[in-house]
């Protein structure tokens, strides 16, 4: 571990400070005695795990109660939950593909080196980048950013399934602190505590922080280069495959083969077998383990996933999003929409005119929500009161059917 900076030893006076309020501060009246109880007992675990008192202290100064929307964003993650062209919809669209291109030439000699330096994929790690917080824009609202110490106490205290994480996590996070990479009051991120642009979970990024941008810290909250090569250092030690692809979209020569999906064999073997790459190209690496994934069925889109689809699976363990991912990096190289569209059962919106379904259903008084053109729970919620109120199926599909009825409505 390197040794502390001026600008570190700054950032822990700051933490003695703060911890001497903590200290010295009454706890307001409504404080949760419970979680206070928690907090004063987990000190002593922090502190044999190698956390300063000072350090803990001071990331627990002024919080009293348990923040309930953890609980709540807990219980509904879209990777397990949202129909894989709902998902996929949701962030590989005109928008996510534009700004990654804008990035990509904006960025272009920061991206070179990371290349260099870890030999992953530009377009990857901008996809990873639009992914995880909408290319830095979540960590501007104050609806998603929260603090990490108070957000993982939240988890351990109240959350059963995932209290042995929290805890773990959360003294990950505290060390960040004393490394001096991150100021008490930088320490921020998401619900379950993912941070930066990147968005990792504090043990992650204690094993894979880059410090690109050369000022001797891992900044994954303010500085871009590092969050993206932090990114790149994962993938890297996780078995990434320079040169090589996450997979291979395919066409499938009858119902025998389709039968066979979630098996292993060569890409060379599969194509004996007559499955084809879409377009008539030929695969690039025939010697290359390859899974038959079809992730909605015979009459979705078949993928040959390559062992980089795996290594993307480190950063989320979902093949929902090492898909998105995937997609989106070749859409932002300037590759085209799947062969095989999704088998959703109606006509898909533009961002526009996803847009303006969210705006039509605001002025009905049925959608209050953040007009993003993404369509989430709280957008299919309204939009199956407007189909009820119309008298129509209720599927709560985003579709043209829909717009064309609000639009006459």
């Amino acid at each position: 571990m390197r040794g502390l900076s001026s600008h570190a030893t700054r950032r822990a006076a700051a933490a003695c400070f703060a911890a001497a309020l903590y200290v010295g501060t009454a706890l307001p009246a409504a404080a949760d005695a419970g979680f206070q109880r928690w907090i004063a007992g987990f000190e002593e675990t922090a502190v044999k795990s190698g956390v300063s008192r000072q350090v803990y202290r001071a990331a627990f100064a002024g919080i009293s109660d348990p923040d309930p929307e953890v609980l709540e964003k807990a219980r509904f993650q879209p990777e397990f939950q949202d129909k894989i062209w709902d998902y996929m919809d949701n962030r590989v669209h005109e928008e996510s593909i534009a700004e990654g291109q804008a990035y990509r030439a904006k960025l272009k000699p920061v991206l070179d080196r990371i290349e260099r330096r870890f030999g992953v994929d530009r377009d990857v790690l901008l996809a990873i980048w639009s992914m995880e917080s909408n290319y830095g824009r979540i960590l501007t609202r104050t609806d998603v950013v929260r603090s990490v110490p108070r957000s993982l106490a939240t988890l351990a205290y109240l959350d059963k399934k995932r209290a042995k994480f929290a805890r773990s996590q959360l003294i990950a996070a505290l060390k960040i602190v004393q490394d001096g990479d991150v100021s008490v009051q930088g320490l921020t991120g998401s619900w379950a505590g993912a941070m930066g642009h990147t968005q990792f979970i504090p043990t992650s990024y204690r094993l894979y922080r880059a410090d690109m941008d050369g000022n001797g810290h891992a900044d994954i909250w303010t500085s871009v280069p590092d969050a993206l090569a932090t990114a790149a250092n994962l993938l890297a030690k996780n078995g990434w495959q320079t040169g090589r692809t996450w997979g291979y979209e395919v066409v499938l020569p009858s119902e025998k083969v389709a039968a066979l999906a979630g098996s292993k064999k060569t890409v060379g073997q599969w194509a004996k077998l007559g499955v084809r790459r879409v377009g008539g190209r030929d695969f690039s690496s025939p010697g290359e383990n390859a899974n038959l994934v079809l992730p909605a069925g015979p009459n979705g889109p078949a993928f040959l996933m390559t062992k980089n689809f795996y290594v993307l699976k480190a950063y989320n363990n979902a093949d929902k999003y090492a898909l998105a991912v995937g997609h989106l990096s070749d859409r932002i190289g300037g590759a085209g929409e799947f062969a095989q569209d999704w088998p959703r059962g109606y006509k898909r919106l533009n961002m526009e005119e996803r847009y303006e379904v969210q705006q039509r259903l605001t002025h009905h008084g049925l959608y209050d929500g953040k007009i993003d053109g993404k369509i989430g729970e709280g957008s299919k919620i309204a939009i199956m009161s407007y189909q009820k109120r119309a008298g129509v199926d209720a599927d709560g599909n985003a579709s043209k059917a829909l717009l064309d009825l609000l639009r006459r409505n």
